[in-house]
């Protein structure tokens, strides 16, 4: 890999990722921030890299990622999906383990709509037959 840089995007929810891949030693900037202060939680850090994990390129490039909408689970399956996408523009080898590992498939779960007379999506107000 030549000092180019590999660019993907990933959803999830609401919110979206866009993340840059370059050659060097596993240093992560999640908007101007590091990994782990960013989506606080130590299991939502894992959720987010566990693409690097399974192609084992934790400590071989660089990721620098611009994240915006919705919380900070969904922005951390956002990462998730953006970095597996990335992994196999860098390495094509790469999509048959992600693919096994399901980190292709985009999380198509979204918050129902709320719909009017109902309290909120499903839950109705009480009922009262006196």
């Amino acid at each position: 890999m030549a000092e180019e840089r590999i660019h993907a995007t990933g959803r999830r929810k609401v919110a979206v990722a866009t993340i840059w891949l370059s050659p060097g030693s596993g240093k992560w900037q999640v908007n101007g921030r590091e990994l782990l202060p960013y989506l606080t939680r130590q299991s939502l850090v894992i959720h987010a890299t566990d693409p690097f994990r399974l192609t084992e390129m934790e400590r071989k490039v660089d990721i620098f990622c611009k994240v915006r909408g919705g919380g900070l689970s969904g922005q951390a399956g956002a990462i998730r999906l953006a970095l597996a996408r990335a992994l196999i523009k860098l390495n094509p080898e790469f999509r048959k383990q992600l693919k096994k590992a399901g980190m292709l498939t985009r999380d198509p779960r979204m918050v129902e709509r709320k719909k009017y007379g109902l309290v909120k999506a499903r839950k109705r107000f009480q009922f009262s037959k006196r």
